[in-house]
């Protein structure tokens, strides 16, 4: 049975998003087939492209050409000069993705890094970001946010917020739905059938028996001993500072941590190019970049596609893990 490509959404287009689709297209080729969701005024000069009516149309395309589904903004763009009256269209690219993807024309979503200051000044746009917007328009769905590459998969319990606030949103209930969603995510999303999970301290050395806090005792530590009792492999809570060297990362498929930092310091680390964003608990697949609108080199053909190929690649797996679930 012939797949779905993907599609792909535009993004912020004054920044690197279309340069990216070019280079991604080029890179990928049939293996991993997709359709760019914009306004075709937008991607570089020069750029061999062909329109499509629908997604299964870019299979005909040829391979030196993108794939274009399109889709009219407000106004062309200049590289690294974002125009708000471009943040309807932007907006409105991300819901007809996510049509696409409901209907099956698309077998998932792979989302270009979007501006989310230009998003609200142009468009009163309401939602912290992509993944909100996601969830909303997927029925205001609970998602978390993981960062994935082949050496390691994290998810943050907390995301954007402060760290002084970090010890009061870390609460039994929140920690047990992040780590219920990634379970399911692994399974579903990666075809890990027995998901192993380690759970990060909030404190130094987890807490060392409440000399450096009571979060890990009192909060993680009986969120992890209830989920273990009901058969999830899982530990912790752990000391951050001994979970990501190599040995320690054989030991488990993914880690819950508790705040922003403290997970994407090591992914970043070990992988700045090849980090994924993936949100498990949404119905259908999406993945982004792990960076952003980057204004500050859009246009100049420095920009690196590394993130996006791998977010390309990760969501073709991913939709063949969930096609192959639903078949079993």
């Amino acid at each position: 049975m012939t797949r779905s490509p993907l599609v792909m959404t535009c993004g912020e287009p004054a920044g690197i998003g279309p340069e990216l689709a070019v280079q991604a297209r080029a890179i990928l080729g049939a293996a991993v087939p997709f359709v760019w969701l914009g306004d075709p005024r937008h991607l570089p000069p020069g750029t061999l492209w062909t329109e499509v009516a629908e997604p299964g149309a870019a299979q005909a395309v040829p391979p030196d050409h993108l794939p274009v589904l399109p889709h009219r903004f407000a106004a062309p763009v200049t590289p690294g000069q974002p125009e708000p009256a471009n943040a309807i269209g932007v907006i409105e690219v991300i819901a007809r993705a996510v049509g696409l993807v409901q209907s099956g024309a698309a077998s998932a979503i792979v989302t270009a890094p979007l501006h989310k200051k230009v998003l609200k000044d142009g468009a009163g746009f309401a939602f912290p970001g992509h993944t909100e917007y996601l969830a909303h328009l997927a029925g205001d769905v609970p998602v978390v946010m993981m960062l994935a590459s082949p050496l390691l998969r994290v998810v943050p319990a907390t995301i954007h917020i402060p760290l002084a606030d970090v010890p009061a949103a870390l609460t039994a209930a929140l920690l047990d739905q992040v780590i219920r969603l990634t379970h399911a995510g692994l399974i579903r999303d990666f075809g890990i059938t027995a998901p192993r999970i380690v759970v990060a301290g909030l404190n130094p050395h987890a807490g060392e028996g409440g000399a450096m806090g009571h979060e890990d005792a009192a909060v993680i530590a009986p969120v992890v001993a209830r989920l273990a009792a009901g058969g999830m492999a899982i530990t912790g809570p752990l000391p951050a500072d001994t979970m990501f060297h190599p040995r320690a990362r054989a030991r488990y498929d993914a880690a819950i941590c508790a705040y922003h930092d403290q997970a994407l310091i090591p992914i970043k680390t070990l992988d700045f190019d090849g980090g994924v964003n993936v949100t498990l608990g949404l119905p259908f697949v999406r993945t982004s970049p792990d960076h952003g609108t980057a204004f500050d080199i859009a246009g100049k053909g420095v920009a690196l596609p590394d993130s996006l190929v791998a977010a390309c690649r990760m969501a073709w797996d991913m939709a063949a893990s969930r096609a192959a679930a639903r078949g079993r």
